[in-house]
């Protein structure tokens, strides 16, 4: 099914661009959420009208988009402290939204969809290299330092050998 895409979608094509999409997607998604329109003559010249308008309003979002990123590069120590082993295992792991929470706690409004994390949640103590995706267009790399809080310092206890009684009443 052909369309005409209303605003610039990732993978699939600018403003004005007519494309060939599964009619599914586009009967369930695309035209839905008003990003497309079928590719009929009419809806063709109707959209050469509004395509000033159109572009005007993606340039804004655009705009927007470098603003925030001009902020987030801002952030320069994300630190998030959490529970971890003695061999730098967390118990847990550190999301995408710890890492939105500790970047809005510095100022900056971030959400949790646009922190991304292709190899899963941190699951060690380290520093990490994390995109935040504010746009189609406009992406950056957050450096984000795991250590253990106070808590997880806490000395290794020996194992006694299996067999042996210890007595605490002495």
């Amino acid at each position: 099914m052909q369309v005409i895409l209303m605003e610039r979608i990732e993978n699939l094509g600018a403003i004005g661009d007519i494309v060939n999409v599964k009619s599914g997607y586009a009967r369930n998604f695309l035209v839905p959420q008003k990003k497309a329109k079928t590719a009929t003559k009419t809806n063709i010249a109707e959209f050469e009208t509004i395509r000033a308008d159109l572009e005007k309003a993606a340039a804004a979002i655009t705009k927007s988009a470098q603003d925030r990123l001009v902020a987030v590069n801002g952030v320069d120590d994300l630190t998030i402290e959490v529970r971890a082993g003695q061999e730098g295992k967390l118990f847990g792991s550190v999301s995408n939204n710890e890492i939105a929470e500790a970047i809005c706690a510095q100022g900056v409004n971030v959400e949790r969809r646009e922190v991304r994390m292709p190899e899963g949640p941190i699951r060690n103590i380290g520093e990490y290299d994390v995109v935040v995706h504010l746009h189609t267009d406009v992406e950056t790399t957050v450096k984000v330092h795991v250590v253990a809080d106070a808590e997880s310092d806490m000395e290794v206890v020996e194992k006694q050998p299996i067999g042996t009684f210890v007595d605490d009443d002495d």
